[in-house]
């Protein structure tokens, strides 16, 4: 399976894929069903988490003097995104095509994340803390347990003991009995 996304820049300027750096193709191979990419079994699931910076806000990235051919040929026309998503059966050699606009629509009207939603984004802000990420601002161990919700199940009760050994482990003169720094 292979998933494309396509930002329109006249509504978001800036974006990154969180993870997933191991699994990028080249533009090219997207359409070659030559070139595989990763296997989802039946029944799974995929999140990919993008951070984006909508049109005319300041993201992480300085203005630039001169502006690319495709952010100058953007167009307000409905769409934030286009979504391409290529599969195979499991006995195909041949891939078939979805492909499906994300209306611009949803930047006015989302909310902040909720139950697996919010979970998955806690893991992701889990990931970028542990590995220094300076764009997650002020954010602490704290705040992505709260935002991973009620550890109700043994992965997330799991995943609230990993953020407050990371976070014992930060604190100056404080060790904790198989945390590994």
């Amino acid at each position: 399976m292979k998933i494309q996304v396509e930002f329109n820049p006249a509504y978001i300027s800036q974006y990154r894929l969180i993870g997933y750096k191991n699994r990028a193709l080249a533009e090219q191979d997207f359409a070659d069903d030559k070139v595989d990419a990763g296997d989802i079994g039946a029944g799974h699931q995929v999140t990919a988490i993008y951070e984006v910076v909508p049109a005319g806000t300041k993201g992480w990235i300085a203005d630039r003097r001169y502006t690319d051919t495709k952010a100058a040929t953007g167009k307000q026309d409905g769409e934030m995104a286009f979504v391409r998503l290529r599969y195979k059966l499991p006995d195909g050699d041949t891939s078939r095509l979805i492909e499906r606009p994300v209306a611009a629509a949803a930047l006015a009207t989302h909310t902040l994340p909720q139950g697996d939603m919010a979970f998955a984004t806690a893991v992701a802000a889990f990931g970028q803390k542990l590995r220094g990420d300076t764009r997650l601002g002020d954010i602490g161990f704290g705040d992505i347990r709260r935002l991973a919700g009620n550890p109700d199940g043994y992965w997330r009760q799991e995943f609230v003991k990993l953020t407050e050994l990371a976070e014992a482990g930060t604190r100056p003169g404080k060790r904790v009995v198989g945390y590994v720094d």
